[in-house]
C-alpha cells in the first residue's frame, strides 16, 4: 500500500489548477472574474459581456460584442428543438437539454463556444413549453441574451427590468473557481475530448443535489413555513432533527456569499424595492435562519449562500423550479468553456493518484 502522500478529502485546499478566470476568496467574501468584482459586474453587465470577458485570449477571431454573434448561435441551435418529442420532455429538464446538446458538433473553436452559450438558453425555454403543452419559440436573433431567453420562455418580450434580473444571475453564476462542475469540465478537456464533451461533463455534475441541484428546495422550506411567524420554530425544530437548511452555508465562504448579496440587489430591482408577501417571508426566515445558527453554533460562520436568493429571483422571472439548475447551466456555460480551453492550451492530461486501502495479495505457499 502506497504512503506518504499528502491527501484530503474531497481535495480539500489541493490546488489543483492556475487560472486567470476567476478568485474566490472565502476568507474575505470576494469573487473576481478576470479582474473585475462581482460586486462592479452584477446588475452593470450583460451576460454577453462577461462571456466575452471570460472568452479573452482563448478565440482568436473573438468579436468586440457578442451580441450578434450569440443571436445568431441561438437561432442556428434552435433547429434542434425539431428533436425534442415527448419521450424527451418526460425526462427531467437537465436531462432534455443535455440531449439536446449532445447533437451540437462538438470542436474547439469559436462557433462551437457560441453553439453551447445559446443551447442552455433555447432548450430550458424549449422544454419547459413543451413540458407545459405549449409549442417552442423561435430566438429573435437582434435580442440581448437575456431578453431574448426569456422571451422565448414565456412567448412575450421581456420587460428591461426582467431582463436585467436575468442577466444579473447569468452573471452571477457565469465562474466560480474550481467547482464540481468546473473541475469536471477540465479534466475532459484535458483529453482533447472537444468543448461540447467538456460542457456536457460540467452539465452532468452540475445537475446533483450538492452542486446545482439545490435551489429548488429553497422553495419547498419557504412553503413548508408559511408565514413569518413560524420560521422561528420550524427552523429550531429542523435543526433538532438534524436537518440542512437550504440555502445556508458554503463550503468555500467562511463569511457571506457575494452571490447572495448580488442576488438579492437584483430581486430588489426586479420587484422595485416592493416586496412580495414571498420576499418578504424570505427575508424574515433569513433573519430567523441566521440568528438560529448563530446561537446553535457560535464558532462557525454559517451565513446566506447563493440558493436561497437563486429561488426567489428565478421564481418570480418565471421558472420552474424543476428547471433552475438548466438556467445556472446557461450561465454556467461561459466558465466551463473557459476553463475547458486554458486546460487544453497547457497540453497537459490531468492525471491524479489513487491511494490503495484494499487488502494485499495473498503470498503463494
Amino acid at each position: 500500500m502506497a504512503d506518504g502522500m499528502d491527501r484530503a478529502g474531497g481535495l480539500e485546499g489541493v490546488v489543483a489548477a492556475e487560472t486567470v478566470l476567476s478568485e474566490v476568496d472565502g476568507a474575505a467574501g470576494r469573487l473576481v472574474i478576470r479582474g473585475r468584482s462581482l460586486d462592479d459586474l452584477a446588475g452593470t453587465a450583460r451576460f454577453e459581456d462577461v462571456a466575452r470577458l471570460l472568452f479573452d485570449g482563448f478565440f482568436p477571431d473573438l468579436p468586440d460584442d457578442l451580441t450578434a454573434a450569440l443571436g445568431a448561435a441561438r437561432a442556428e441551435v434552435f433547429a434542434n428543438v425539431a428533436h425534442l418529442d415527448v419521450g424527451l420532455a418526460r425526462l427531467g429538464p437537465v436531462e432534455a437539454i443535455r440531449a439536446l446538446l449532445a447533437r451540437l458538433p462538438d470542436g474547439d473553436d469559436l462557433a462551437t463556444a457560441l453553439r453551447l452559450l445559446a443551447g442552455p438558453a433555447v432548450f430550458t425555454a424549449a422544454v419547459v413549453r413543451a413540458r407545459q403543452g405549449e409549442a417552442p419559440i423561435a430566438p429573435d436573433p437582434a435580442l440581448g441574451h437575456a431578453a431574448d431567453a426569456l422571451r422565448m420562455l414565456r412567448g412575450s418580450a421581456a420587460g428591461s427590468r426582467a431582463a436585467a434580473g436575468l442577466d444579473a444571475y447569468l452573471v452571477t453564476v457565469s465562474d466560480h473557481g474550481l467547482n464540481a462542475s468546473t473541475f469536471a469540465a477540465r479534466v475532459i478537456a484535458s483529453t482533447q475530448a472537444g468543448l461540447n464533451s467538456a460542457a456536457l461533463g460540467g452539465l452532468s455534475a452540475l445537475k446533483g443535489p450538492l452542486h446545482g441541484g439545490a435551489p429548488g428546495p429553497v422553495l419547498d422550506m419557504l412553503d413548508a413555513i408559511g408565514t413569518a411567524d413560524r420560521a422561528p420554530a420550524w427552523i429550531a425544530a429542523a435543526l433538532d432533527r438534524g436537518e440542512r437548511l437550504m440555502g445556508f452555508g458554503h463550503r468555500i465562504y467562511r463569511v457571506r456569499d457575494p452571490r447572495a448579496d448580488a442576488l438579492k440587489a437584483a430581486l430588489g430591482r426586479l420587484t422595485a424595492g416592493r416586496p412580495t408577501g414571498r420576499i418578504a417571508l424570505a427575508e424574515a426566515v433569513e433573519a430567523a435562519a441566521l440568528a438560529e445558527l448563530k446561537a446553535r453554533k457560535p464558532g462557525r460562520v454559517l451565513e446566506t449562500n447563493v440558493e436561497f436568493y437563486t429561488a426567489l429571483l428565478l421564481e418570480a422571472l418565471g421558472f420552474p423550479p424543476e428547471a433552475f439548475t438548466c438556467v445556472f447551466a446557461m450561465g454556467r456555460t461561459a466558465g466551463w468553456i473557459a476553463h475547458a480551453r486554458e486546460q487544453a492550451a497547457t497540453g497537459r492530461l490531468i492525471r491524479p493518484q489513487s491511494l490503495y486501502v484494499g487488502p494485499e495479495p495473498k503470498l503463494a505457499a
